[in-house]
C-alpha cells in the first residue's frame, strides 16, 4: 500500500503565476497613476482659467472709463507692447491698454496655447448716449455686461500619443 505524502512548499508554478498576477496588477495601478496625473493637471488648468478670468474682470471693475470707452474690447488675446503708467500720467484707455498687457502675459504663461477675446456692450446700447464727458468722468456704473472668452490647449485623460491637444473653451458673461 501506497502512502500519499503531503506536498511541502510551492512549485515553481505556483511562484509564476502568484508574480504574473502581481505584475498585471501593479501595471493597471500605473495606468491609474497616469490617468489620475493627467486628471489633476486638467484641474489646474481650470483653476489657472478661472484666475485669469477673475483677475481682468477686477481690472476691469478697477477701471469703468475704460470700460465706458470700449478700451477693454479686443478679439485677438495675447496682445504685445508696453504702456509706461509708471513715470507719466495714464488716461483710462492707456490703463485699459496695460491691464491687457499684463493679462496676456499672464494669459501666456498659465495656460498652454491660449487666445481670449473679450467684448462689452457700449454706453450707446444701454441708453446712456445722452451722457457727456463730465457726467463720464464721474465715473457712473457701468451697467452692461461683458462677454469674455478663454481658449487653450488641454490634452485628454485617456491621451496617450503625443498628437495635438483639444481645446478647451470657457464663456463668461459677467457685469463689471
Amino acid at each position: 500500500m501506497q502512502v500519499l505524502s503531503r506536498q511541502r512548499g510551492v512549485s515553481l508554478i505556483e511562484v509564476l503565476m502568484a508574480v504574473l498576477i502581481f505584475s498585471v496588477g501593479l501595471i493597471g495601478l500605473a495606468g491609474l497613476m497616469v490617468m489620475a496625473a493627467r486628471s489633476n493637471h486638467a484641474a489646474y488648468q481650470r483653476t489657472q482659467m478661472t484666475f485669469l478670468a477673475n483677475n481682468m474682470a477686477d481690472r476691469m471693475r478697477a477701471n469703468p472709463l475704460g470700460i465706458w470707452s470700449g478700451s477693454y474690447d479686443s478679439a485677438a488675446f495675447p496682445i504685445t507692447g508696453t504702456t509706461d503708467c509708471e513715470t507719466t500720467a495714464c488716461t483710462p484707455a492707456d490703463v485699459a491698454k496695460r491691464d491687457q498687457q499684463t493679462w496676456s502675459g499672464l494669459l501666456t504663461t498659465l495656460l498652454p496655447k491660449a487666445t481670449a477675446s473679450i467684448k462689452c456692450a457700449s454706453k450707446d446700447s444701454l441708453s446712456y448716449s445722452g451722457l457727456n464727458t463730465d457726467q463720464l468722468n464721474r465715473r457712473p456704473p457701468y451697467g452692461g455686461n461683458c462677454a469674455m472668452t478663454i481658449s487653450w490647449g488641454e490634452r485628454g485623460a485617456g491621451d496617450n500619443t503625443h498628437s495635438d491637444t483639444a481645446m478647451q473653451t470657457f464663456a463668461w458673461e459677467f457685469q463689471p
